[in-house]
């Protein structure tokens, strides 16, 4: 599914602009770095990949089912026991990362796509990357429940399948990546929205968590799927090795929820929040590094919007993870946009 830049649009982004300046006025930026940080600066990367996972642990690398995620492990640093948020469900989790707020702020406690409802309010991680210079976001899902993220805007391109699709596999969606990289280089543009690569990536590859619920986490399925996500993974990161775009790329990688969790249907995690993987590589990121700090999936966003050289806004539970970077914050020229 595919939104193409139109007037609605436009006025959805001018309403959003109005909002957040009003809220900006009010609550200034927050630098995203503490003060006196003595370790060298460098400039803050391009482009920055985020795969959302599912029914996936520390224990899905064993036995060598996961090679390129097992690689990004010891490249990057990592946590396996990031805070999750209640309910543990698909559509809730999803929108926590999106918006940088708890499920009682955002308001969507659901798991299926219910239009009545709308869209979550804004901002979220997208419109604050076009507010701070114009950087586009491409949005992969891979279930129909997302749907209700799916907020037509300018800047994002969304395309989604899901289970009712018997074609949707992790394959497909690496297929669909690839048609978007070829006519977003092509010079004309993906959809008439996106006219260059874009800056944030996001794919969701729920297939492990969705064959594991299904037919067993001990079983060979689960641990085929687990190989069929770790080779889209690779397929992904293939692209932008092609693209020459390497070594200005930063992969986040965290789930929706641990293996042995099915995020279709909530589950009791004894009145706290449920864990989940995070882990950084690439670019600006500490090599081998285990996370000391406390880390929540709400801090996705503003860890994206940090290695992209940008600040984080106050309305926000999201913080930058700082211990990942191996460098101190430095802006990014403002409105810098990719070659």
């Amino acid at each position: 599914m595919r939104w193409k830049k139109s007037w609605v649009g436009a006025l959805t982004m001018s309403l959003c602009l109005v909002s957040i300046m009003v809220s900006s006025a009010a609550a200034p930026l927050r630098p995203s770095s503490p003060e006196g940080n003595a370790i060298p600066t460098s400039p803050p990367t391009e482009h920055v990949i985020l795969f959302v996972l599912e029914g996936f642990s520390q224990d899905s690398l064993k036995g060598g089912t996961m090679p390129t995620l097992s690689k990004l492990v010891k490249e990057g640093s990592v946590t396996w026991s990031a805070s999750a948020v209640k309910p543990a469900l698909r559509l809730p989790t999803m929108a926590s990362i999106i918006t940088g707020v708890p499920v009682e702020k955002h308001g969507i406690h659901w798991n299926t796509f219910e239009f009545s409802r709308g869209y979550p309010r804004a901002p979220s991680v997208f419109d604050y990357l076009d507010l701070s210079g114009g950087r586009d976001s491409a949005i992969f899902f891979m279930d129909e429940s997302l749907y209700q993220l799916a907020r037509p805007e300018p800047y994002t391109d969304y395309q989604m399948c899901g289970p009712l699709k018997p074609e949707c596999s992790p394959d497909r969606v690496v297929s669909y990546i690839q048609q978007y990289f070829k006519k977003a280089t092509s010079g004309h543009g993906y959809g008439h929205a996106i006219l260059s690569l874009p800056h944030l990536l996001v794919v969701h590859l729920p297939e492990a968590g969705r064959v594991g619920a299904a037919r067993g986490w001990t079983s060979k399925e689960y641990r085929e799927a687990l190989r069929a996500v770790d080779k889209a993974i690779a397929s992904v990161l293939d692209i932008y090795k092609s693209e020459d775009l390497t070594k200005r790329t930063t992969v986040f990688v965290t789930s929706l929820s641990a293996e042995g969790i099915d995020a279709g249907h909530e589950q009791a995690t004894n009145g706290t929040a449920p864990v989940v993987p995070w882990i950084a590589s690439g670019v600006g990121i500490k090599h081998g590094h285990a996370i000391h700090q406390p880390v929540s999936i709400l801090d996705t966003g503003a860890t994206v919007m940090r290695t992209l050289g940008l600040q984080t806004h106050t309305e926000w539970e999201s913080r930058p993870v700082e211990e990942i970077f191996q460098f101190a914050f430095i802006a990014a020229a403002p409105n810098s946009n990719v070659p």
